[in-house]
């Protein structure tokens, strides 16, 4: 029975400091432990985010929140009082890192309190005095510190307990009258209710600064959330479009198909009655020249000469016109098909501008509107199938059209020339968006409005060294290629610039650097109202003149044609270009005249 109570007993002390349990809390795996050993021995675990108990070393992560087992408490209270009455308690002998009675002789017991006053630590039993006398009820207790030197005045070996705001340090009563004299000063308890209201101003400040941090860290995750769902949307919708783009095609693909086959069953049809025609055509012919053989032999002039009339009338009929319709009737079919297929490739181009990767620039706003890319697929895949689809019906009215001829036939780069835009509806389908790339930028022009404007500037501008800078002409280049069929516009305010197209590999530095004093390059140079073209260092002055402020530039890549047109209220033809490209064009500029200005027009 002894044995049990005392095994009772032992479970409420605290496995950590072996002495009654203070404040107790028990953690999940069930042991339990003073509030603040747990917390002393789990702050050694803060580093590894892995807390274990020190009984049975069950692992936590993460650390467990401490709540107070009243129970236990109540039981330690209890026990607590039950022993100061009986007798003074023998306490735990000081282990390492507790702090000691200073009053214990021999084995030294641990401190629980330490007197500002008397400045000593004092264990449970020599604590006591400090309760029980009126005159040492009136010192101060804190809970037991090493640190008490600390509260103590190296001077005069006196406790702190003054503050002295002028040099803003803690003083004791003497250094207040002697060094400190004349110094605003206050006591350590009254500065403490200052800075106590400080510290809960700037305590609020920072949770005002948690809350809105949380609030911005909230819109974030929403406008992440918004981000995926609008995404998502748009992948599903451009997968549906893309599939009923595809179905289409392949639905006007069997059309056309079909109608291929039934022209060949015709065509075939009447060349076989033609081939009968033609063989019989033979027969006749190898006939008569047995006979004209025969008669060649005939002594009888009169007959010799009757016959050989009326067989040369015979000979001038000849059915070979037949053959050269049948003839133009395959080739028209031919051509027809041709036709569709390029006026399908281009159609297909126009969605590159849709699957080019963007260049790097700086990071948005997190905002997402899918309906305005969608807006613009749809419009694209609509006219593709439009276009398609028209396209097929003037192929089945073009294998029966007769407006074909054999001249079409030996010219097929012909059909570029009936494709390309005439009207600036038809050039703005084209459009492409570019922009300036500040690495090629010549030092006097300076780049804005989202490097779309170039303006020359009298002071250098403090663009870094690169490799790909234009040194000594005002020049620079756009960041975009460009391949297949684009159509881009600039204004101009000045009197002096060139617009250009160039190789990527064009020379920036010396005197072939120059847009069109080199085969890199095709520069039309505008002055004024006067326009010239120079490409390979020749340079031919243009007949034409304009007042118009807006030049446009139409380029075929794979039909290597290059267009400038003066672009008002219509579009007039500057020059056209017809060579062969061999690499990716780039846009370029160059502009003269401090305060001359060319931007770049946004077409959309």
């Amino acid at each position: 029975m002894a044995e049990a109570a005392l095994k009772a007993l032992d479970s409420l002390n605290c496995p950590i400091c072996l002495d009654l349990l203070k404040d107790p809390v028990t953690i999940p795996c069930g042991h339990s432990y003073c509030r603040d050993c747990i917390k002393g021995c789990w702050a050694q675990d803060d580093q590894r985010g892995v807390y274990s108990c020190p009984q049975c070393r069950h692992s936590f992560t993460p650390r467990p929140v401490l709540n107070k087992n009243t129970m236990l408490a109540e039981l330690a209270e209890g026990l607590r009082k039950t022993r100061l009455q009986a007798a003074p308690p023998a306490g735990s002998p000081a282990g390492s890192g507790d702090v000691e009675c200073d009053v214990c002789t021999g084995l030294k017991l641990r401190a629980v309190k330490s007197c500002l006053a008397c400045l000593a630590s004092y264990c449970e039993a020599h604590i006591q005095p400090h309760y029980e006398s009126p005159a040492l009820k009136k010192h101060k207790l804190v809970e037991a510190s090493m640190n008490l030197q600390e509260k103590i005045c190296s001077l005069h070996d006196k406790l702190l307990e003054v503050f002295c705001r002028t040099d803003q340090q803690c003083i004791c009563y003497l250094c207040a009258m002697d060094e400190h004299s004349g110094h605003k000063t206050v006591s350590a308890a009254a500065e403490r209710s200052e800075k106590q209201k400080q510290l809960v101003d700037n305590q609020r400040k920072f949770q005002q600064r948690i809350q809105q941090t949380e609030n911005k860290l909230q819109e974030l995750k929403q406008a992440m959330d918004n981000l995926r769902r609008s995404a998502q949307a748009a992948v599903e919708d451009s997968e549906k479009i893309f599939s009923e783009l595809i179905e289409s095609i392949e639905r006007r693909r069997s059309e056309v198909k079909e109608l291929i086959r039934a022209q060949e069953k015709t065509e075939l049809s009447q060349a076989e009655d033609l081939l009968k025609k033609l063989e019989q055509e033979i027969a006749d012919l190898r006939r008569r020249d047995a006979e004209l053989e025969q008669l060649s032999h005939s002594e009888d002039h009169i007959h010799f000469l009757q016959v050989t009339s009326l067989t040369l009338i015979i000979c001038s009929v000849c059915p070979s016109f037949q053959w050269k319709c049948c003839r133009f009737t395959f080739i028209r079919l031919f051509l027809s098909w041709k036709n569709l297929c390029v006026c399908l490739f281009m159609s297909l181009q126009s969605f590159q501008s849709l699957s080019a990767p963007p260049q790097p620039a700086d990071l948005p706003c997190i905002t997402i509107s899918p309906q305005f890319f969608m807006k613009h697929l749809k419009k694209a895949v609509t006219g593709v199938m439009e276009r398609v689809k028209g396209e097929a019906v003037k192929f089945s009215g073009g294998i029966v059209s007769s407006s074909m001829t054999p001249d079409t036939w030996q010219k097929p780069q012909q059909f570029h020339q009936l494709l390309e835009p005439k009207t600036r509806e038809d050039f703005l389908t084209y459009s492409c968006q570019i922009s300036l790339d500040p690495n090629t930028a010549n030092r006097q022009l300076a780049l804005s409005e989202r490097n779309r404007k170039v303006t020359v500037m009298r002071k250098i501008q403090k663009h870094p060294d690169h490799p790909e800078r234009f040194d000594g002409v005002q020049q620079v280049l756009c960041r975009e290629s460009l391949t297949g069929r684009c159509y881009w516009e600039v204004e101009f305010r000045g009197y002096y610039f060139d617009v250009v197209v160039s190789y990527k590999g064009v020379s920036r530095k010396g005197n072939q650097s120059g847009f069109g004093s080199n085969d890199q390059s095709w520069s039309l140079i505008c002055s004024d109202s006067r326009f010239s073209f120079r490409h390979n260092n020749k340079q031919t002055e243009l007949p034409v003149k304009s007042s118009s402020s807006r030049i446009g530039v139409y380029v075929d890549h794979s039909a290597g044609i290059l267009s400038f047109y003066s672009v008002s209220d219509t579009m007039t033809l500057l020059h056209r270009v017809h060579t062969t490209f061999t690499q990716p064009l780039y846009p370029g500029f160059a502009v003269y005249g401090y305060g001359n200005v060319l931007q770049i027009c946004d077409l959309n």
